[in-house]
């Protein structure tokens, strides 16, 4: 079977395999069983790892890929349709999954210049709070001492260097409830609403340069909950803050900018804050995986694990086959092109 093929199947097998956030059991035992045989084990936790965990004698590279997708949108089981294959996950990120297997059953680690790692891990999808990577590297120190890792998110094949830090929140506007028929002696809580996310869409997007890249700093009203009839006056109103800021920006920092929109209106709680992560193409490996592929280098305008690797300590880039387009889209795909590019590049890496 062409190497095509072989990456094509194992991302269709791969997608067949339920694994919404939580519940990546099955998905997590599939990858233990095929790379039993390249010594992978058990990290618990939904994690899986295989090569070699922690530094020797040669530098080490980790390969980091998540096993959890967004909830099914009618698009499981998978299908491959000419050259892609479509389905939930493709993109983000089972077929950059698919290219981690199929590096470790070929030996990559026997013939690189580099110890090549493997880490397979759930809960990515969820607020970073839920994520099950940071316990995994608590747990696991030997991780903790590679020189680079090469994060498997979708980029198009591209370097995205550094991660935006993503604050979501609860915004709650209080009021009074009433007759909707007499509003003057009640309080409308949805109107008070309104006048805030009326201000805060009037903050403009903000660009952020950060060692030569350009980040956008945004803030959005995601959701709007209100009402309880349609004849009362709400009393209470809630929406949901997202807010992307920029490396370079401390957490604290974003947090006292998205009070300082917000709390004139109402109250405002954090319910997580997964800070951005530095930008690190000046580390020599990362270096030369661009000089593997002859990759374009681009800013990560999003949150990425590539930021609990930075805060552990360890430099850290997002490279993989899925483009940011189709993620989390109804038809979810990943051209069978891309994952061989994919793969082609970083066994150059390793092995150059």
């Amino acid at each position: 079977m062409s190497l095509a093929d072989r990456l094509a199947s194992r991302t269709l097998e791969l997608i067949d395999v339920p694994s919404e956030s939580r519940n990546e059991d099955a998905l997590a035992a599939l990858v233990l069983d095929v790379l039993r045989d390249a010594g992978a084990r058990n990290a618990g936790d939904t994690c899986v790892l295989a090569g070699a965990t922690s530094r020797g004698e040669r530098p080490l590279v980790l390969l980091a890929g998540h096993l959890d997708t967004v909830p099914a949108q009618e698009n499981r089981p998978g299908r491959r349709d000419g050259d892609a294959v479509h389905g939930l996950g493709a993109a983000d990120m089972k077929g950059a999954v698919a290219v981690m297997i199929e590096l470790a059953l070929s030996g990559l680690g026997e013939r690189a210049g580099v110890d090549v790692g493997y880490v397979f891990f759930g809960r990515e999808e969820l607020p970073v709070v839920d994520s099950a990577l940071s316990p995994l590297l608590e747990r696991e120190p030997g991780l903790r001492s590679a020189d680079a890792v090469v994060v498997m998110e979708p980029t198009a094949n591209e370097i995205h260097a550094g991660c935006l830090g993503n604050i979501n929140a609860t915004w709650t506007f209080p009021g009074t409830s009433g007759h909707s028929a007499r509003p003057w002696l009640a309080d409308n809580a949805i109107h008070r609403a309104a006048a805030g996310i009326d201000a805060l869409a009037e903050v403009p997007y903000e660009p952020h340069d950060f060692d030569g890249l350009r980040f956008t700093q945004v803030v959005s009203v995601t959701r709007i909950e209100g009402g309880i009839a349609g004849n009362v006056i709400p009393d209470t109103a809630t929406a949901h803050v997202n807010l992307r800021y920029a490396p370079g920006t401390s957490a604290e920092e974003a947090e006292r900018l998205l009070r300082g929109w917000c709390e004139p209106y109402g109250a405002i709680v954090v319910d997580s804050n997964a800070p951005s992560a530095p930008v690190a193409t000046g580390n020599a490996l990362v270096q030369r995986l661009i000089a593997a592929g002859d990759l374009a280098v681009a800013p990560k305008q999003a949150w990425t694990p590539v930021a609990e690797f930075a805060a552990a300590g360890v430099d850290a880039v997002n490279f993989g086959p899925g483009d940011p387009r189709y993620a989390h889209t109804r038809d979810e795909q990943v051209a069978v092109a891309a994952l061989v590019r994919s793969y082609e590049t970083l066994e150059r890496f390793a092995c150059g």
